[in-house]
C-alpha cells in the first residue's frame, strides 16, 4: 500500500540551546524531515513516518501510540507531541500533561491517501498481548 501523507513538523528553539542539537533531536525521530530554521523554532516537513514507527516497534510502545493519535484525531487529521529531551537520545516519548521545560516536539499530520486509520494502522498497528496483530 502506498500512503500519501504530510507531516508538520514544529519545535520551539530556545535562547539556551543550541540550534544544530535541536535539529538533531528532530532528525533522530523524523530522518527525512526538511527542516528550517525560523525566529525561535525550527519547522518543516516530511513525507514519511517509517523511522518513527520503527523507534514504536522497537521500543514496544504500539498501544500508547495509537491511543495518542487516535485521541487527537479530527477528519484527515491527527496530532501528537514529542518531548524534546527523550529525541535528543533517540528515543520516543509521548508529552503528555504539562509541557516540558525544553518545550515539545508537536507533529501534525495530513492523510491525504487512503484514510487516518489506515494510516495509523500502518505506523501503530493494533496489538494483542504485546505483540501486532497481523491483518
Amino acid at each position: 500500500m502506498i500512503y500519501r501523507i504530510e507531516a508538520t513538523v514544529r519545535v520551539p528553539v530556545r535562547d539556551t540551546e543550541v540550534t544544530d542539537r535541536v535539529k538533531d533531536a528532530v532528525m533522530n525521530l523524523f530522518p527525512n524531515a526538511e527542516l528550517e530554521t525560523r525566529e525561535g523554532e525550527l519547522a518543516g516537513t516530511t513525507h514519511s513516518l517509517d523511522h518513527l514507527s520503527e523507534l514504536l516497534h522497537r521500543q514496544e510502545i504500539l498501544d500508547t501510540a495509537r491511543s495518542e493519535f487516535f485521541r487527537r484525531q479530527s477528519g484527515r487529521y491527527f496530532s501528537f507531541s514529542l518531548k524534546k529531551q527523550a529525541a535528543f537520545q533517540g528515543v520516543v516519548n509521548f508529552a503528555v500533561g504539562e509541557e516540558g521545560e525544553l518545550g515539545e516536539i508537536d507533529v501534525e499530520v495530513r492523510v491525504d491517501d487512503p484514510d487516518v486509520e489506515s494510516y495509523i494502522d500502518h505506523v501503530a498497528p493494533p496489538t494483542e498481548d504485546g505483540r501486532p496483530v497481523e491483518p
